[in-house]
């Protein structure tokens, strides 16, 4: 079995409820030789109950309509013509993380609700451009947990890169200043920095992250680079309700999905994408340290269509 070939199942085990809600719907569609109106609603509300949301369904149905209206179409012809406009509504924000800041280190704050998969992640990130070549290292700058602390350390060890960190109740701040500093003296070329996932005081971690930005301003004005929001995916709209207040509260800059295997609904992604367009950096399909890769537009819409 080739490479694309074990991510590709692995990827469908991942959007399996998705796809499998959507493929059974779009089947029982087609009961017409034509794409008229009534099958194109019907269309619309497969799509629409395959958790792919309103907005992304009423587009893809408008332009179905534009290409196909009044045209024969088999039950095959269907989920090609429906992955190729899931692909286009998720190819303008498949954008991998990009390390191009000058002077080093780029700096990246990862941020994202407690148990999302966020200081996995944080490893993940670090492996992939590890095998890019890049001296990566790790600041923990979640020290309101004395696990989140361990856990980073543990991985870091894992994965060979420095951490700096200090104790649980520390000031998170004065950890990633210490890190930026060091990060620079033995020329990294990327810092990734976890931090606080708490949402129950947004003010809290509103003035937490400011000041974080702050000490990060006075080393390097273009710090932090990226803003990475970890979501996971089985929680459905919940993990899209998690995007609109962390853009509040941290200026999101781009996204990582993580968790899309088991009982994911993968349909989010694509809402996600229509509904904010945000640059979608990576998927994650499971625990091991290379489960987690740049995020492939093409191969989801057709995974989610059935016709992967």
């Amino acid at each position: 079995m080739t490479e694309k070939q074990s991510w590709t199942d692995r990827l469908f085990g991942g959007f399996r409820k998705t796809s499998e809600k959507l493929t059974s719907n779009l089947t029982e569609v087609v009961g017409t030789a034509k794409l008229d109106d009534a099958t194109l609603d019907d269309v619309e509300d497969a799509l629409i109950l395959s958790d792919l949301g309103p907005s992304a369904a009423a587009r893809i149905r408008e332009k179905l309509r534009a290409k196909r209206f009044g045209l024969e179409i088999s039950e095959t012809e269907l989920k090609e013509a429906v992955a190729e406009e899931i692909a286009a509504i998720l190819r303008p924000v498949a954008k991998p993380l990009e390390i191009t800041a000058f002077p080093r280190p780029q700096v990246l704050l990862v941020i994202g609700v407690n148990g999302s998969g966020k200081t996995t992640t944080i490893a993940k990130l670090a492996h992939l451009f590890q095998e890019d070549d890049y001296a990566v290292m790790l600041a923990a700058g979640d020290t309101f947990r004395a696990a989140a602390i361990g856990q980073l350390a543990t991985w870091a060890d894992r994965i060979d890169v420095p951490i700096v960190r200090g104790p649980k109740g520390g000031d998170p701040a004065s950890i990633v200043f210490d890190a930026v500093k060091k990060a620079t003296e033995i020329g990294t070329d990327v810092l990734i920095v976890d931090t606080a996932g708490r949402l129950q005081n947004k003010r809290e971690l509103m003035d937490e992250l400011a000041k974080i930005r702050k000490v990060l301003g006075r080393l390097n004005p273009e710090a932090p680079h990226d803003v990475v929001l970890v979501l996971d995916a089985t929680n459905g709209q919940n993990a899209l309700s998690q995007i609109d207040v962390f853009k509040e509260v941290a200026g999101v800059t781009g996204l990582v999905m993580t968790k899309l295997d088991g009982t994911a609904r993968g349909g989010v992604l694509v809402q996600a994408a229509e509904q904010y367009g945000l640059p979608i950096h990576a998927i994650g399909v499971g625990e091991k340290i290379d489960d987690l890769r740049p995020f492939d537009p093409d191969l989801v819409a057709r995974v989610i269509a059935g016709v992967a």
